[in-house]
C-alpha cells in the first residue's frame, strides 16, 4: 500500500508542482515569495535530489563536479511539502493527478515541470546526457591520450536540443589534449547556420574563432543520418571521418495520460504556460513545445506560471507573459564567456558576449528565484575561474534548518 505525505494546509489555493527540476524548483520559490500564505504548496518528484547538471560537460576533465541536494530541504524552506513520486496521469475534470507509484493527490492548480527524456538516436556514438556518461567521456579522452583514438567528431540531433554543451565538449576537448601535446583530429557537426546562433551574430562569431584557435572544424547546416565503421553521414550528402562520435541525446516528453501532447511527447502552452484544454494546468520547462531546451529558459516560463497562479490565488501580481532571454555561460577550457541575447525582442540583433559576468548570481542556472536561493542558502559560489582547467566546483551544503 502507497502512502502519500499529506500536504501541509494554510487554507490557500492548493498547487501542485509535478517537477523537481530547474522549472519545478523556479515556480515553487516565486510562488511562495509572489503568493505568501495564499498557496498551500506540495512539490512532486520522482527522485528526491535536485542536480546541478550545467557542469557535468567539466567532470571528465576534472575541472568541476555536477553536485547535487536533497528537495525535501528545499521544499521545507519554501514552507512547502514533498512527495517522492512521477506523474503517472491527470484527470483534468476532478482535478487529480495519478501517481507512478498508484497515489492520487488532488489540486486547485497543478504545474507541470517534468522535463524531458534524453534519448539515444544515433548508433555507434557516445551520448553524452550529463552525469551518468562522465566515465564514459573519460575513458575516450584517455584513448585519446594514448593515441588509439585519432579523431572525434561532436554532432547535434537534427532539433530539440540545446547546443551549448557541445562546444564545451569539443572546447575543453581541444584544450585538455593540447596542453597533453596529443594531436587528435576534432569536428563539430551542427544543423545550425552559424555556431549557436541562437545567441545572434557576435555569439557565433566569437564561437567560430575560438573552434579555429582550438583545432576544431566546423560543419554547419549538417546532421548525421548514419554512424558505421568509422564514416560518419551527414544530411545534406557528406561523409566524414571520425574513429569516435559524441552526440548530444534528443530530447522527448515523458507520456501522460490526460495531458494532451504532441507526437514528441511535448505540451502547448500560451505566453502564460496555460495548458491549451484544460482549466488551471500549467506548463514549464523542457515539456513544453517551446524549442529552446534550457534551464534559464525553463526558470523564466516557471516566473510566467507563477505569476498567473498567484494572481489566481488573489495575490496583488501584474502577471506578465514569457518573453525570453537567453543568458548562457560557456566553458571554453581558458577563459569562459558569457553570452545573452534577446531572440525574440524585435530589435534586430541584441547579441551581447563578455568575459565579465553579463548577470547575477553568474552562474550557469539563471532564474530570479532560483538562482540567489542556491547562492544564500547553499553557501554556492558561482563564478568560475578565469581558467576553467582548474577546479571549477560548486559546493552545495543545505543546512537541515533552512529558513523560510
Amino acid at each position: 500500500m502507497t502512502k502519500t505525505k499529506q500536504p501541509r494546509c494554510y487554507g490557500g489555493l492548493r498547487v501542485l508542482i509535478a517537477g523537481g527540476g530547474v522549472a519545478g524548483l523556479e515556480a515553487l520559490l516565486a510562488l511562495r515569495a509572489l503568493a505568501g500564505d495564499l498557496v498551500d504548496l506540495e512539490l512532486l518528484a520522482p527522485e528526491p535530489a535536485f542536480w546541478y547538471r550545467p557542469l557535468a560537460v567539466a567532470e571528465p576533465f576534472d575541472a568541476g563536479r555536477a553536485h547535487h541536494f536533497e528537495l525535501a530541504g528545499i521544499a521545507e524552506s519554501a514552507a512547502a511539502s514533498f512527495t517522492l513520486g512521477g506523474l503517472a496521469s491527470v484527470d483534468g475534470d476532478a482535478r487529480i493527478l495519478r501517481t507512478a507509484q498508484g497515489a492520487e493527490i488532488g489540486y486547485d492548480a497543478l504545474v507541470i515541470a517534468c522535463g524531458a527524456l534524453p534519448r539515444a538516436w544515433l548508433a555507434g556514438a557516445l551520448t553524452f546526457r550529463g552525469p551518468a556518461d562522465s566515465d564514459a567521456f573519460r575513458r575516450l579522452l584517455a584513448e585519446a591520450e594514448s593515441g588509439s583514438v585519432r579523431s572525434i567528431a561532436f554532432t547535434l540531433p537534427a532539433a530539440g536540443v540545446w547546443p551549448l554543451p557541445l562546444y564545451e565538449l569539443a572546447l575543453l576537448t581541444a584544450t585538455h589534449l593540447a596542453r597533453r601535446d596529443k594531436h587528435v583530429e576534432l569536428a563539430l557537426v551542427t544543423p545550425e547556420q552559424a555556431p549557436l546562433s541562437l545567441f545572434g551574430k557576435a555569439a557565433s562569431d566569437t564561437i567560430r574563432e575560438l573552434l579555429s584557435e582550438h583545432g576544431v572544424s566546423l560543419h554547419t547546416g549538417r546532421y548525421p543520418a548514419r554512424y558505421e565503421a568509422g564514416i560518419l553521414e551527414l544530411v545534406p550528402d557528406q561523409t566524414l571521418a571520425a574513429e569516435r562520435v559524441v552526440a548530444l541525446p534528443r530530447l522527448e516528453g515523458l507520456r501522460m495520460p490526460g495531458i494532451p501532447q504532441d507526437a514528441d511527447g511535448f505540451i502547448a502552452t500560451d505566453l502564460s504556460g496555460r495548458v491549451r484544454g484544460l482549466a488551471s494546468v500549467y506548463a514549464a520547462g523542457d515539456i513544453t513545445q517551446f524549442p529552446i531546451k534550457q534551464g534559464g529558459v525553463a526558470a523564466q516560463q516557471a516566473g510566467a506560471v507563477a505569476e498567473a497562479i498567484a494572481a489566481q490565488a488573489g495575490a496583488a501580481v501584474q502577471p506578465h507573459r514569457f518573453q525570453p532571454v537567453l543568458r548562457g555561460l560557456l566553458l571554453t577550457g581558458g577563459a569562459p564567456r558569457y553570452l545573452r541575447s534577446e531572440p525574440h525582442g524585435g530589435r534586430g540583433d541584441t547579441s551581447t558576449v563578455a568575459g565579465e559576468p553579463l548577470w547575477w548570481p553568474p552562474g550557469k542556472i539563471v532564474g530570479r528565484y532560483l538562482a540567489p536561493y542556491l547562492a544564500s542558502h547553499g553557501g554556492l559560489e558561482l563564478q568560475p575561474p578565469a581558467d576553467t582547467t582548474g577546479a571549477l566546483e560548486i559546493e552545495i551544503d543545505l543546512p537541515a534548518d533552512n529558513p523560510t
